[in-house]
């Protein structure tokens, strides 16, 4: 059974300050405003979700808790996958219920997020332990439009995870981090 599609690019910025100048350029309204997310990326021993490049995820966002399952990306210019979520009320206790079926935390990061609304899309800023990035969320040709009115062009477009970009920083700045965490990369 296929869940909604989530598509979404991200663009890197120098800093917070350009990504929030460009962001408020757009004339977006407020939807969130920036609080600490810590995300943990969770797998088992046996078939693994990752072999299909399938996530699972619990999110701490301020005290709020949503347990995330993504399927494997889609082809295309953004970055579209089946998710599938759901809110929690004990972060602690879902991660306790998850190793009891087998899950282990694999990965955890963090990131400084701020939420818009424009139009129809999502527009986010996170900063992270690793960089500054505007992600756009939402149909296709309204990520694509909007990345352009940011004077971007499908070559700036990350479809990585953040996962995956912690690791092409691992390897390019040598750092020996295991997470992608404010307190082990600053």
């Amino acid at each position: 059974m296929t869940g909604p599609i989530e598509r979404e690019i991200k663009l890197a910025y120098a800093s917070p300050d350009e990504a929030r100048r460009a962001v408020m350029a757009l004339e977006v309204t407020p939807r969130r405003q920036r609080r600490l997310q810590q995300d943990s990326l969770l797998d088992r021993g046996t078939d693994p979700l990752v072999d299909r490049r399938q996530t699972l995820r619990v999110r701490r966002d301020g005290d709020r808790a949503w347990l995330t399952f993504k399927g494997a990306p889609l082809p295309g210019p953004t970055k579209a996958r089946e998710e599938l979520e759901t809110e929690v009320e004990d972060a602690d206790r879902l991660l306790q219920l998850l190793a009891r079926l087998g899950f282990e935390m694999r990965f955890r990061y963090e990131k400084y997020r701020e939420e818009f609304d424009c139009g129809a899309l999502v527009v986010t800023i996170d900063e992270t332990p690793i960089g500054t990035f505007v992600e756009l969320e939402g149909e296709e040709h309204d990520v694509i439009e909007t990345a352009k009115r940011l004077g971007r062009s499908p070559a700036d477009f990350i479809l990585a995870s953040y996962r995956e970009l912690f690791l092409t920083f691992q390897a390019e700045s040598g750092s020996t981090a295991s997470h992608m965490q404010f307190d082990d990369l600053t």
